[in-house]
């Protein structure tokens, strides 16, 4: 398994670097990519540009004609305010992500040859107007409702052909408008594990994307029958045979014949709190009364780790941290620098291709992107 195969890697990583310090010194290291979505907002949170690879801004979203529309009040001017990061990185790529949890016309708009020569058509000209440097599409999810969305079951090919339209479409555009020269107009996509990657020819689809942004986050929800680690690397000794994981899900992925660097994981700024919860194993892997909401990571340090009874509690098998409220019954699954260090050495041991994160404004001061790029940079390759 990638869990045995991981701390096996992580050993030899760090005797080769004490053994070989000045070899280790002499070769290039690796450029991971390190993806961030921003939100929409009218204010945009600040941003660690030169810590960046690239940045997703969300969401642009499918119109009625099929066509990819950004026509939020602010988005102008907050890709024009992106763009300007590229002064303080160069190198620093600005994607418009479309769709989203619970975004409608991404079925309709991959039905036919028609209606995907137009969606294409549309984003060619959004690169055009707005001067980004790719798209990246979040269909949640193909042939599945999703949040009640239209599905059929030809879109399992048809996001197949989405993609390929998609990709000669930049690429015919990018031969005609020229930019500096190995600049290449980006394709990536969102996308989830197991259940999830039914309805897509995951062995076909790689060649058309940049890279895939794995969603390794949102294990457990509100949709979920139990409790448990929203984003664990791997499986809890407690859980079902069958839970996901970080680990899982690049097991999968490289299984279907996707190359390792073109996946990044993700990881979320954000928490879970289930209330209500039977009591056993501290409320991990149990049934509960209510999903109660969503923290941020400030919200979490500020008011509850090792706070008002919330108690900090470590899995050693998942590789997560979790809160447990014994008084009212509440359990909290995150992610914090400890665990993300450890998913970035992850990336690294297994050659991946770098972190995607959920989302800017959740880490305003820059804690945890600062523990992702400092690892991802750091770690020896």
């Amino acid at each position: 398994m990638l869990n045995q195969r991981f701390f096996f890697c992580i050993c030899i990583l760090s005797f080769l670097a004490s053994a070989s310090g000045t070899e280790a010194h002499a070769r290039t290291a690796p450029r991971y990519r390190l993806v961030g979505y921003v939100a929409a907002a009218e204010v945009l949170p600040r941003v660690d540009a030169e810590k960046l690879t690239a940045i997703n801004y969300a969401f642009a979203h499918i119109d009625a004609a099929g066509r990819i529309a950004l026509d939020m009040p602010s988005a102008a001017h907050n890709l024009a305010s992106l763009r300007a990061l590229k002064s303080r990185n160069p190198q620093l790529a600005i994607l418009a992500s479309v769709g989203g949890w619970g975004a409608e016309g991404f079925s309709d708009a991959a039905a036919d040859a028609a209606a995907r020569a137009r969606f294409a058509q549309s984003a060619v000209e959004l690169i055009a107007t707005t001067g980004i440097d790719g798209i990246d599409l979040d269909w949640e999810y193909p042939g599945l409702p999703g949040a009640g969305l239209v599905h059929r079951s030809e879109d399992e090919r048809n996001f197949t052909l989405l993609l390929r339209e998609l990709r000669q479409s930049l690429d015919t555009f990018a031969r005609q408008h020229p930019r500096k020269p190995g600049d290449r107009i980006l394709l990536t996509a969102a996308l989830a594990d197991r259940e999830f990657v039914a309805h897509i020819e995951l062995g076909r689809i790689h060649p058309y994307l940049d890279w895939i942004n794995l969603m390794t986050y949102d294990f457990h929800n509100s949709l979920t029958p139990t409790t448990g680690h929203h984003a664990a690397l791997a499986r809890s000794s407690t859980s079902a045979a069958e839970e996901r994981s970080v680990e899982h899900a690049v097991d999968q992925f490289l299984a279907a014949g996707v190359p390792a660097g073109k996946l990044v994981v993700g990881v979320p700024f954000y928490g879970r709190a289930f209330a209500d919860v039977q009591p056993q194993n501290r409320g991990l892997d149990q049934p509960y009364g209510h999903y109660d909401r969503e923290y941020t990571w400030p919200q979490l340090v500020a008011g509850l780790i090792d706070r008002d009874g919330y108690v900090r509690y470590w899995d050693d098998v998942a590789h997560v941290p979790y809160l447990w409220k014994a008084q009212t019954r509440e359990f909290v699954s995150y992610d914090d620098p400890r665990s993300l260090a450890l998913k970035a050495d992850f990336v690294a041991a297994h050659a991946l291709g770098g972190i995607m994160y959920w989302e800017q404004s959740q880490d305003p001061d820059g804690e945890l992107l600062g523990v992702l790029a400092a690892r991802l940079h750091e770690t020896p390759h």
